[in-house]
Protein backbone atom coordinates (compact mmCIF):
# COMPACT_ATOMS: atom_id res chain seq x y z
CA UNK A 1 0.00 0.00 0.00
CA UNK A 2 1.23 3.57 -0.74
CA UNK A 3 1.61 6.02 1.45
CA UNK A 4 0.97 9.53 1.44
CA UNK A 5 4.90 10.49 1.72
CA UNK A 6 5.72 7.99 -1.01
CA UNK A 7 3.97 9.80 -4.01
CA UNK A 8 6.99 11.25 -6.15
CA UNK A 9 6.18 15.26 -6.68
CA UNK A 10 7.63 18.01 -8.25
CA UNK A 11 10.06 20.28 -5.88
CA UNK A 12 11.79 23.26 -6.66
CA UNK A 13 15.89 23.34 -5.42
CA UNK A 14 17.83 26.37 -5.08
CA UNK A 15 21.66 25.59 -4.51
CA UNK A 16 23.58 28.84 -3.97
CA UNK A 17 27.42 27.85 -5.12
CA UNK A 18 30.61 29.11 -5.73
CA UNK A 19 31.33 30.70 -8.82
CA UNK A 20 33.90 28.06 -10.19
CA UNK A 21 34.67 25.87 -13.11
CA UNK A 22 33.33 22.86 -12.17
CA UNK A 23 30.75 23.47 -9.41
CA UNK A 24 27.72 22.94 -11.60
CA UNK A 25 29.00 19.96 -12.92
CA UNK A 26 29.67 18.45 -9.55
CA UNK A 27 25.74 19.17 -8.40
CA UNK A 28 24.62 17.23 -11.61
CA UNK A 29 26.41 14.77 -11.20
CA UNK A 30 24.74 14.23 -7.84
CA UNK A 31 21.46 13.71 -9.47
CA UNK A 32 22.46 11.72 -12.21
CA UNK A 33 24.66 9.52 -10.59
CA UNK A 34 21.58 8.68 -8.43
CA UNK A 35 19.09 8.43 -11.34
CA UNK A 36 17.33 11.30 -10.86
CA UNK A 37 16.10 13.58 -13.35
CA UNK A 38 16.55 17.45 -13.91
CA UNK A 39 13.04 18.75 -15.36
CA UNK A 40 14.43 22.01 -15.34
CA UNK A 41 17.88 24.16 -14.58
CA UNK A 42 19.18 27.97 -14.24
CA UNK A 43 22.24 28.60 -13.15
CA UNK A 44 23.85 32.23 -13.44
CA UNK A 45 25.99 34.79 -11.28
CA UNK A 46 23.71 36.45 -7.93
CA UNK A 47 26.64 38.46 -6.26
CA UNK A 48 28.10 42.20 -7.32
CA UNK A 49 31.60 40.19 -7.36
CA UNK A 50 30.24 37.33 -9.23
CA UNK A 51 31.94 35.03 -7.10
CA UNK A 52 28.28 33.47 -6.07
CA UNK A 53 26.01 31.59 -8.25
CA UNK A 54 22.68 30.21 -8.00
CA UNK A 55 21.56 27.59 -8.99
CA UNK A 56 17.71 26.61 -9.20
CA UNK A 57 16.55 23.02 -10.18
CA UNK A 58 13.33 20.94 -10.44
CA UNK A 59 13.04 17.92 -10.01
CA UNK A 60 10.51 15.52 -9.23
CA UNK A 61 10.77 12.65 -5.98
CA UNK A 62 9.17 11.06 -3.43
CA UNK A 63 9.36 13.65 -0.28
CA UNK A 64 11.75 11.20 1.24
CA UNK A 65 14.52 10.79 -2.19
CA UNK A 66 14.12 14.86 -2.15
CA UNK A 67 15.15 15.19 1.25
CA UNK A 68 18.14 12.68 0.38
CA UNK A 69 19.50 14.88 -2.92
CA UNK A 70 19.29 18.13 -0.37
CA UNK A 71 21.59 16.60 1.99
CA UNK A 72 23.82 15.32 -0.46
CA UNK A 73 24.41 18.60 -2.23
CA UNK A 74 24.84 19.89 1.21
CA UNK A 75 28.06 18.26 1.80
CA UNK A 76 29.24 19.55 -2.30
CA UNK A 77 32.64 21.60 -1.40
CA UNK A 78 31.70 24.55 -3.70
CA UNK A 79 27.91 24.49 -1.67
CA UNK A 80 27.00 26.85 0.64
CA UNK A 81 23.14 26.67 0.67
CA UNK A 82 20.59 24.12 -0.15
CA UNK A 83 16.85 24.90 0.34
CA UNK A 84 13.64 23.21 -1.09
CA UNK A 85 11.37 25.96 -1.64
CA UNK A 86 8.34 23.61 -2.47
CA UNK A 87 8.90 22.86 0.79
CA UNK A 88 9.48 25.82 2.97
CA UNK A 89 6.51 27.70 2.37
CA UNK A 90 5.39 29.97 -0.18
CA UNK A 91 7.73 30.90 -3.12
CA UNK A 92 7.50 32.58 -6.97
CA UNK A 93 8.59 30.66 -9.69
CA UNK A 94 8.61 31.96 -13.19
CA UNK A 95 9.83 31.29 -16.62
CA UNK A 96 10.16 32.74 -19.60
CA UNK A 97 9.32 30.90 -23.00
CA UNK A 98 10.17 32.68 -26.61
CA UNK A 99 7.32 30.33 -29.12
CA UNK A 100 7.05 30.76 -33.19
CA UNK A 101 4.29 30.27 -34.87
CA UNK A 102 3.46 29.34 -38.01
CA UNK A 103 0.34 30.94 -40.01
CA UNK A 104 -1.97 32.64 -41.92
CA UNK A 105 -5.58 33.68 -42.20
CA UNK A 106 -7.71 32.70 -39.31
CA UNK A 107 -4.82 30.76 -37.30
CA UNK A 108 -2.68 34.01 -37.66
CA UNK A 109 -5.77 36.34 -36.19
CA UNK A 110 -6.31 33.17 -33.61
CA UNK A 111 -2.86 33.36 -32.21
CA UNK A 112 -2.75 37.29 -31.78
CA UNK A 113 -6.25 36.39 -29.96
CA UNK A 114 -4.40 33.77 -27.50
CA UNK A 115 -1.29 35.58 -27.13
CA UNK A 116 -3.26 38.78 -26.16
CA UNK A 117 -4.87 37.13 -23.58
CA UNK A 118 -2.08 35.99 -22.08
CA UNK A 119 -0.44 39.37 -22.15
CA UNK A 120 2.64 37.28 -24.38
CA UNK A 121 4.49 39.78 -26.62
CA UNK A 122 5.28 40.11 -30.04
CA UNK A 123 8.89 40.56 -30.53
CA UNK A 124 9.61 39.24 -34.34
CA UNK A 125 7.17 39.33 -36.91
CA UNK A 126 6.76 38.16 -40.67
CA UNK A 127 4.04 37.60 -43.79
CA UNK A 128 3.92 34.38 -42.24
CA UNK A 129 5.28 33.69 -38.39
CA UNK A 130 5.31 34.85 -35.33
CA UNK A 131 7.47 34.78 -31.91
CA UNK A 132 6.00 35.69 -29.41
CA UNK A 133 7.15 36.28 -25.74
CA UNK A 134 5.88 35.11 -22.93
CA UNK A 135 6.46 34.97 -18.79
CA UNK A 136 4.62 32.98 -16.12
CA UNK A 137 4.43 30.08 -14.69
CA UNK A 138 5.16 27.03 -16.20
CA UNK A 139 1.95 26.08 -15.93
CA UNK A 140 0.51 29.05 -17.79
CA UNK A 141 3.46 28.55 -20.36
CA UNK A 142 2.18 24.94 -20.72
CA UNK A 143 -1.50 26.21 -21.62
CA UNK A 144 -0.39 28.80 -24.06
CA UNK A 145 1.80 26.52 -25.60
CA UNK A 146 -0.93 23.94 -25.83
CA UNK A 147 -3.38 26.61 -27.12
CA UNK A 148 -0.57 27.65 -29.82
CA UNK A 149 -0.07 23.65 -30.94
CA UNK A 150 -3.45 23.65 -33.42
CA UNK A 151 -2.91 27.20 -35.12
CA UNK A 152 1.03 26.31 -36.23
CA UNK A 153 3.20 26.02 -33.48
CA UNK A 154 6.51 25.58 -35.03
CA UNK A 155 9.29 26.24 -32.15
CA UNK A 156 9.82 26.81 -28.50
CA UNK A 157 12.70 27.33 -26.32
CA UNK A 158 12.17 28.15 -22.24
CA UNK A 159 14.57 29.16 -19.91
CA UNK A 160 13.73 27.22 -16.93
CA UNK A 161 12.04 28.16 -13.53
CA UNK A 162 14.03 30.73 -11.51
CA UNK A 163 12.52 30.90 -7.89
CA UNK A 164 12.72 32.89 -5.28
CA UNK A 165 10.98 32.75 -1.66
CA UNK A 166 7.95 34.92 -0.61
CA UNK A 167 8.76 37.21 2.38
CA UNK A 168 11.88 38.66 4.04
CA UNK A 169 13.75 34.81 4.28
CA UNK A 170 16.85 34.93 2.06
CA UNK A 171 18.49 31.79 0.40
Amino acid sequence: MTTQQEVPSSAVISILVENESGALARVLGLFSGRGYNIESLTVAPVDEAGRLSRINVVTTGTPHAIAQVQAQLKRLVPVYRVVNLSATGPHVARELALAKVVATGEARAESLRIAQAFRARVVDTTATSFVFELTGSPEKLNSFIDLMRPLGLAEISRTGVVAISRGPDTL
